[in-house]
């Protein structure tokens, strides 16, 4: 079994999910001859969560011949409100539900860690995303669906990054969650630069652990440095100097993470998270991608 290749539109994000300009069913049809086995989706997408409305989105999906591999979905699940917490844990579960509509058994649904609030001290944050994940992790069991722990940078429509932003935190998160079937980690080698971290060493940390995988590339500006853009918490931040574009030809090393992916036997899936500057950078990034499965995965 090698890796298989799926899309997300990050370029397309706030036109699907904020502005509404475009539908969930305008992006499958612009992905059609997309060379991607899968369509990665986001809770925010879709205008319902009726039954039938699910279904005509699964139906043009699969009718555009695509699978449904993973939900990316943003509990906050730091929140100082516990009735806050709750109904993250509420939705969570619904889009848990959602995910097993969409994608089947064994498909990824996403969790985070919720927003770094600057009244939530690090060890309190902590138990307070291990309880709620543990909570969720009841439905995903019952519904055969993985949960992926992503190390996220920020989700669009939130006010703070990400609590878990940091290696060492997502990683003392990762321990504090023993489950291995129904959950584990949705690795983003890019989010991992935006931290200040190293994708590689990280990727080392938890490899055992990878349920999915987004893959996108960061580029910096003419005149930009990594060192320059660190800000004093040891992150870069979204500055406008570390660019999106074409996997494979920025600054992440992807020889050596498909080396090490290949070394754990990987078979889930990989999205190609970009298209920033449209579809014909998505076409580069996913054939780079497949041409990087076949030399460390074989043909």
């Amino acid at each position: 079994m090698t890796p298989k290749l799926s899309a997300f539109p990050k370029c397309y994000l706030d036109a699907i999910a904020g502005e509404r300009s475009m539908s969930v069913f305008d992006w499958v049809e612009m992905a059609r001859d997309l060379p991607a086995e899968g369509l990665e989706m986001y809770e925010g997408f879709f205008t319902s969560l009726e039954p039938s409305y699910l279904d005509s989105v699964g139906e043009a999906i699969s009718s555009a011949g695509f699978a449904m591999p993973m939900l990316c979905c943003s509990p906050d699940f730091t929140n100082p409100d516990a009735d806050a917490r709750k109904r993250a844990i509420e939705h969570e579960v619904k889009m848990i539900g959602v995910t097993r509509r969409l994608g089947g058994p064994r498909a990824v649904c996403r969790v985070l860690s919720g927003q770094r609030y600057p009244e939530v001290e690090r060890e309190q944050g902590l138990e307070w995303c291990r309880e709620c994940i543990e909570d969720v992790l009841a439905a995903a069991r019952e519904q055969d669906i993985v949960l992926g722990l992503e190390n996220h940078y920020k989700d669009g429509f939130w006010k703070y990054p990400e609590f878990a932003q940091k290696q060492d935190v997502f990683l003392d998160l990762l321990s504090r969650v023993e489950e291995r079937t129904y959950f584990g980690v949705q690795y983003d080698p890019s989010n991992a630069i935006v931290a200040g971290d190293d994708p590689v060493e990280l990727l080392r940390q938890v490899a055992p652990r990878v349920v999915s995988m987004h893959a996108s590339d960061r580029y910096l500006a003419e005149g930009a440095t990594l060192e320059g853009l660190r800000q004093s918490d040891g992150t870069l931040g979204y500055s406008a100097d570390l660019r999106h574009g074409v996997t494979g030809q920025g600054l992440n090393d992807y020889d050596a993470i498909f080396s090490i992916l290949a070394a754990q036997n990987y078979s889930g899936w990989i999205s190609i998270e970009d298209g920033m500057n449209g579809l014909g950078e998505m076409r580069e990034s996913l054939e780079f991608l497949a041409a990087m499965v076949a030399k460390h995965f074989g043909e």
